[in-house]
């Protein structure tokens, strides 16, 4: 039998959908993730123990487990997991991106000095270390500006500043959130670090693309309509196709690719996102993976192919022809955290089921979790799914079906 590795974190929103396109694809599935499974000793060939953290033992050990259980491809769910599976890719000769890159695209300094050397558009930036202090480090930017850790993801610390009181204040309360053990332990030396680049107006896409020997299909284009504009960026809304002018598309599509080469990927999928203004696209980031959290649900492909299937079958090679996206317009919300606090009780579940052309509404976090907003958390309430005849009736059914939600939250 044909078997996938999926590096799967624990905390991980893509377990679900990745298992379901293996299934259809009837391939034998083998799970790492970071966490000992307590079934682990009873499937030896279905679950594994690697540390994401260390690319190269992960190629060791899943050399060594490849000897008794053969591997055909290995996917990286998301961006915890791109770099081991691109080292263990490596190790067992399947096709995939140079390790080196996807470590590039993965921590945030790396990917601007990479991109600023190849000419590709985007924001100029300065990489300041924790003990350079916020006071000095204040007096040299200018603004607005943004500050980021290296290596969350999800808009997780990433704050806008406008001056230098906002700019000290946005420093300490990144500072804090890198100073948590869990993130420390993540991040190592670039829990060191801060990011702090010039901030660029305009509207804001995503972008998801398939790259098939460094050569980028897009598969869809995602308008994000709610302003993004700081200080913090809880992404809220996207919608596809994009509303852009074709000649806007294309610029976006060109300025991906180059990024993509700039960085060296050469194959998989890609999530990219830009900034387009009077100046043209300015890439804001480019990641070796597919889109996170559950929004590769509104993606439909040929006869009812998942993003994930795509995604399998890419590393499979078993791609037969071209698979058209559905046509219908489509959306996704990721319900935002609005206060802190434990979720206690979920109210109008079913008049947003109702709304006409949502297609699901899935409430992720459960009763009794502590919810953390932005810009310290990174998760969501959950997600609405829409599919219409055109993306304002997509957007619209969004909206809808979020205003019938209530979600009451205790101290």
């Amino acid at each position: 039998m044909t078997r996938v590795l999926l590096l799967l974190p624990t905390t991980t929103y893509r377990a679900p959908d990745f298992l379901e396109a293996a299934r259809r694809l009837d391939v034998d599935v083998t799970v790492a993730s970071e966490e000992p499974n307590a079934l682990e000793g009873m499937q030896p060939a279905g679950l594994l123990t690697i540390d994401f953290r260390d690319p190269q033992s992960c190629a060791r050990l899943v050399a060594e487990f490849a000897r008794r259980h053969p591997i055909d491809a290995v996917i990286g769910a998301d961006d915890d997991t791109v770099v081991a599976a691109a080292a263990i890719s490596l190790a067992l000769g399947l096709p995939a991106n140079p390790p080196e890159a996807v470590a590039a695209a993965r921590h945030k300094g790396t990917l601007r000095r990479r991109l600023a050397a190849a000419g590709v558009p985007n924001p100029r930036s300065r990489l300041f270390r924790l003990e350079d202090g916020p006071d000095g480090a204040a007096r040299t930017v200018t603004y607005p500006c943004v500050l980021k850790p290296t290596f969350l993801a999800a808009s997780r610390g990433v704050i806008r500043a406008d001056d230098p009181d906002s700019f000290r204040a946005a420093w300490r309360r990144i500072e804090a959130i890198l100073r948590q053990p869990d993130v420390s332990a993540k991040g190592g030396a670039a829990a060191r670090e801060i990011l702090v680049e010039e901030y660029v107006a305009g509207a804001e896409v995503a972008v998801e693309g398939l790259l098939r020997n460094g050569e980028l299909e897009i598969l869809a284009v995602f308008d994000k309509p709610d302003p993004l504009e700081g200080p913090f960026f809880e992404e809220t809304i996207y919608v596809t196709p994009s509303r852009l002018p074709e000649a806007t598309l294309a610029a976006v599509a060109h300025s991906t690719e180059q990024a993509c080469r700039a960085l060296g990927l050469v194959d998989g999928p890609i999530h990219a996102e830009l900034r387009i203004n009077s100046a043209g696209p300015s890439v804001i980031e480019v990641a070796a993976r597919s889109i996170g959290g559950l929004c590769s649900r509104t993606l439909s492909f040929g006869a009812g192919i998942s993003l994930e299937e795509l995604i399998l079958r890419h590393a499979l090679r078993r791609e037969e022809g071209r698979t058209p996206r559905d046509p219908r317009a489509a959306g996704v919300m990721m319900i935002p955290i609005r206060r802190g606090g434990r979720l206690e009780k979920v109210s109008g579940l079913e008049q947003a089921r109702a709304v006409p052309d949502v297609e699901e509404v899935v409430v992720s976090a459960h009763a009794g979790q502590l919810l953390v907003p932005l810009p310290e958390g990174s998760r969501y309430l959950g997600f609405i799914f829409s599919r219409a005849s055109t993306v304002d009736r997509a957007e619209a059914a969004l909206r809808e079906a979020h205003a019938a939600l209530t979600f009451q939250i205790g101290d």
